[in-house]
């Protein structure tokens, strides 16, 4: 099954490390939203929708990416564990963080948090990516896509679909800033940066004079 996935090679390892992601993914966007100096353009479309509906952010995220899985169908797309997982962690951990997290106002301090939050926000795409048990709904959308249009350019229909949420977003009332700038120039190399070490493999080393097989630490 498409769910189960790489899960019968090191389960603990793949699970422990896409939680630790998600979660991670979801504390990275709570430190983004209270700096108040701008979203990536997903977020940038979550919030506009939030501040419109009077929903919470985490419900819109985690309703967001329902929808967006729905797409999958016609792409023919097969969600993992980790497609599922990621649309109900993200947006349970980024409420229950913004319910414990006051907001500020000094600006150093909202610097800080995001600058915290893009670079956690890498490590956490590299930690769920680099599980191997399926990508977001998003991501899953981006490589569907490209699939089924083999002619397209991986960057090209990911800058489409971010500019048009970005945009869907903005007119919505969602926040655009200079974190919005940031994030999409530092979010690519950071988890190139972070994914080698995180990237658990699915091959078996090869043991000496014959002895059980050994799977290779990463």
């Amino acid at each position: 099954m498409a769910l189960i996935g790489n899960l019968r090679h090191r389960p603990l390892r793949r699970l422990s490390q896409l939680y630790l992601g998600l979660v991670l993914y979801g504390l990275s966007m709570a430190l983004m939203i209270r700096s108040h100096l701008g979203l990536d353009p997903w977020d940038v479309f979550h919030q506009g929708v939030a501040e419109r509906t009077g929903l919470s952010f985490g419900t819109v995220t985690i309703g967001v990416g329902a929808l967006v899985l729905l797409l999958w169908i016609p792409l023919r797309q097969r969600p993992g564990l980790g497609t599922v997982s990621n649309v109900v962690v993200i947006g349970l951990v980024v409420d229950a963080t913004l319910a414990l997290m006051p907001a500020t106002d000094p600006l150093g301090l909202r610097i800080a948090l995001l600058v915290t939050g893009i670079v956690a926000n890498g490590a956490a795409t590299a930690l769920y990516l680099g599980a191997r048990l399926g990508p977001g709904p998003r991501d899953g959308l981006m490589t569907g896509l490209v699939a089924r249009r083999p002619g397209l350019s991986v960057r090209l229909v990911r800058t489409v679909i971010e500019v048009t949420v970005l945009a869907l977003g903005w007119l919505l009332g969602g926040t655009v800033g200079v974190g919005t700038v940031a994030y999409a120039l530092a979010i690519g190399p950071l988890t190139q940066l972070f994914l080698p070490p995180f990237t658990v493999s699915d091959t078996v080393a090869p043991a000496p004079d014959g002895a059980a097989p050994v799977a290779p630490v990463g």
